[in-house]
């Protein structure tokens, strides 16, 4: 069994990894950064199953990282957005993206690309836009699909195999 604590660490790691650390969870994260904010929207993307997410996102709110807001009432429906402290992971999120780049690029590039919204220069890992050279927040920031991006086809076939 795993557990989701770390007993006897006095350490600021083993506290965020208690709450961003479960699988999924940074997952779930980034694609509300990216403006997958419905529970539909987000499963459809991970292939995560229901209870698992409903467990994450509930989580999540009960935690202050994410704020619950309706968009319908008839069936009751809700949006997720990043709180404050959300907001604040960009940077772990931008690590690892850039770590990922690093060691873990596929052949043909890049999946995703995190653009200055200003001046659509590419961000390093370090959020300073590589254009201009402008140290950027996370407003100010979109991302894009990269050159390894699968196109909706490809998804489709590698869902049917």
């Amino acid at each position: 069994m795993l557990y989701h604590d770390y007993p006897g660490q006095v350490c600021s790691i083993a506290s965020s990894l208690e709450l961003v650390g479960e699988r999924w969870s940074l997952l779930i994260i980034r694609d509300i950064f990216r403006g997958r904010r419905r529970f539909d929207q987000i499963q459809s993307s991970l292939g995560v199953a229901r209870n698992v997410l409903t467990a994450r996102l509930t989580r999540l709110v009960e935690e202050d990282v994410l704020e619950k807001r309706p968009y319908q009432t008839n069936p009751e429906r809700y949006e997720y957005f990043l709180t404050q402290k959300g907001l604040d992971l960009w940077p772990i999120l931008m690590a690892y993206l850039g770590w990922g780049d690093k060691y873990c690029e596929p052949e043909k590039g890049k999946p995703r690309l995190i653009v200055h919204k200003g001046c659509g220069g590419e961000i390093d890992d370090r959020r300073i836009c590589q254009k201009c050279g402008k140290p950027l927040e996370v407003r100010e920031a979109e991302s894009i699909p990269g050159p390894a991006e699968p196109h909706p086809e490809e998804v489709l076939q590698a869902a049917r195999a």
